[in-house]
């Protein structure tokens, strides 16, 4: 079955959209950080490295798909 997935405002991501340590947009916190509450923090994307199993794409302007708690099917 192949579930619908989330869309998380703010791009969690590390791709360089900006050059500050702190950004001044909205961005939803991810679920599997919350869920897991363990410390540990899980990005979407990370330039050069990797992308998340939940990761489902990213769609204009700055939000991202996410599956969670399914992996992706795609």
């Amino acid at each position: 079955m192949k579930h619908q997935p989330k869309t998380l405002h703010g791009a969690n991501m590390d791709i360089d959209l900006t050059s500050a340590q702190n950004v001044t947009w909205k961005q939803d916190l991810c679920p599997w950080n919350e869920a897991e509450n363990s410390g540990t923090t899980h990005k979407c994307a990370i330039k050069n490295t990797s992308i998340c199993d939940y990761f489902c794409g990213v769609q204009a302007p700055d939000n991202v798909l996410c599956s969670y708690p399914h992996q992706n099917e795609d």
